[in-house]
């Protein structure tokens, strides 16, 4: 019986989700008293995985694994967990992960419990603690299959350094085609992401316009942030789609997530909620985003941002 964890790589990186799995795998492991295998495809450098925990890492090379179809993902994944004899099988919560887990659940005909936060609080009878309510509260779900399907919630264990002498094989298990075929793939470079992202700077409608958006980019930048927006802003154009977070669009689990000029509509508390620390910047003192924020500010955006930056650019020189 092994721990079995699916590390999601990008252009021959791991992302930071996919370190964080490893760190839960590997407690859990340690826990369960059994190994911890990972297993990951296209990748040459495992030495991230070794530093967190792997003791096993089987890399995929498939050209069917070139290809946005989860099932073909998912079959690997079972091979892997039915050569390993992995009785748990852990993702973490990126778009892949949140596709193939169930999957990989289904074809198992196995337990799977998604929005994990933390270690099992026993593993007899096994229990997982779990956000609910759209992040607003916590549920304690026992999975009682032989096989078990965990996903894990993003910023919700962190990064455990573990440093574990690993063995490293080629893993290429026979493999459909998928019926998905991939043509392109369009990335935009030199901007933090807001999956990736530990902070992220978010504006709304109080902009007034895309032309005042220079001052949310130029506070992400110094912050090493992503940028977001509210749904209205993407819904005008303002904005592209892919920076609309809230319950309709990306989810958000950032250590500092800060809101310009955004009220606060239910759907986007909904989908932010996660974020441990949430600043709102509003010249409403009601709006609802004062209630669910750590920290707020009643003020004009247009004076308050470009002090903030001011100051933070002094703090940063100070600190170099």
């Amino acid at each position: 019986m092994s721990i079995l964890v699916f590390a999601e790589s990008s252009e021959g990186k791991f992302k930071k989700s996919a370190l964080e799995v490893v760190s839960y795998g590997k407690e859990l492991a340690q826990q369960m008293q059994t190994n911890l295998v990972v297993i990951t495809a296209f990748v040459e450098d495992t030495s991230e995985l070794s530093k967190h925990g792997a003791e096993k890492i089987l890399i995929g090379k498939s050209d069917n694994l070139k290809t946005a179809d989860a099932s073909v993902w998912a079959d690997y994944v079972i091979a892997a967990a039915n050569q390993e004899s992995a009785s748990v099988i852990i993702f973490d919560s990126s778009a892949n992960g949140t596709y193939v887990a169930p999957m990989v659940a289904a074809k198992l005909q196995a337990g799977f419990a998604s929005n994990v936060v933390a270690i099992p609080s026993s593993t007899a009878p096994f229990t997982v603690k779990r956000k609910a309510f759209s992040s607003r509260a916590f549920n304690f779900t026992e999975i009682k299959t032989s096989n078990k399907v965990i996903g894990l919630a993003k910023n919700s264990f962190g990064l455990k350094e573990n440093p574990t002498e690993s063995t490293v094989e080629e893993f290429s298990p026979e493999l459909n085609a998928g019926k998905i075929k991939l043509e392109s793939v369009e990335k935009s470079s030199g901007k933090v992401t807001i999956a990736d992202a530990d902070i992220v700077v978010s504006g709304g409608r109080g902009l007034k316009g895309p032309e005042n958006w220079g001052m949310v980019e130029e506070l992400a930048d110094v912050l090493g942030a992503a940028t977001a927006c509210s749904k209205p802003v993407s819904d005008l154009g303002w904005r592209p789609h892919s920076e609309h977070v809230g319950q309709t669009g990306k989810p958000v689990a950032s250590n500092l997530y800060i809101a310009i000029g955004i009220s606060g509509a239910i759907q986007h508390l909904a989908g932010i909620n996660s974020s441990k620390v949430k600043v709102v910047i509003n010249t409403d003192p009601e709006a609802p985003f004062f209630k669910a924020a750590d920290y707020g500010i009643v003020g004009d955006a247009f004076e308050v941002v470009p002090k903030l930056i001011e100051k933070l650019k002094e703090f940063k020189a100070q600190n170099a």
